[in-house]
């Protein structure tokens, strides 16, 4: 139930950036009152911080990239089954949203899925 709790909040953080609706930060920033714009977008930016670090720290960039691969191998298994469509680039958009914060939420899960595999705990380097 944790990990689907920190996807979700990956999930709204990629889609309240950028979706293929009208309702994202990008779009609605075009027209929008300058310092909530700003406002809001330091907060995004402070999410991804979060997300990104906890990510990196825990996975690092090539985990990252592994689990990109897996997610592109899904799709292309997908798609050459003919179960997905990828001519349409809204789909793409969400597909491209649904990884990303798949990647985040494995980030920001994984010490806690190592430690229930392993019983071992991960501790920062901290220096005095």
């Amino acid at each position: 139930m944790g990990f689907l709790i920190r996807w979700a909040f990956a999930f709204g953080l990629v889609v309240a950036t950028f979706n293929p609706t009208q309702w994202n930060y990008i779009a609605w920033s075009r027209n929008g009152d300058l310092p909530i714009v700003v406002l809001v977008g330091l907060l995004l930016l402070v999410g991804y911080i979060i997300y990104i670090r906890a990510t990196l720290r825990s996975i690092g960039i090539i985990g990252m990239g592994l689990i990109l691969a897996i997610l592109a191998a899904l799709i292309w298994v997908l798609f050459d089954f003919g179960w997905l469509d990828l001519a349409n680039p809204t789909m793409n958009i969400w597909l491209g949203d649904l990884a990303l914060s798949i990647v985040l939420g494995i980030g920001l899960s994984w010490s806690h899925v190592r430690r229930a595999l392993s019983g071992q705990a991960d501790m920062d380097d901290i220096s005095d």
